[in-house]
């Protein structure tokens, strides 16, 4: 059985750039999952356990027009 593939996603220069800098030793997909998880449990997008908000309690994806 082979493990589903991954996507890898583009990295600005920028964002590479804080990778290197300020985050030496790290790798950097640990990195950016603390900084995705962090970002989505501001915007409540997530449970205070971890999970993502589905339905009435989640917030919509778009904004309405």
């Amino acid at each position: 059985m082979t493990r589903p593939v991954q996507p890898r996603l583009p990295v600005t220069a920028w964002t590479l750039a804080v990778l290197r800098r300020c985050y030496r030793g790290e790798k950097p997909e640990h990195v950016l999952e603390r900084a995705a998880r962090m970002l989505a449990t501001a915007d409540g997008h997530l449970h205070p356990d971890g999970r993502i908000k589905t339905g009435a309690s989640g917030r919509p994806a778009g904004r309405p027009s």
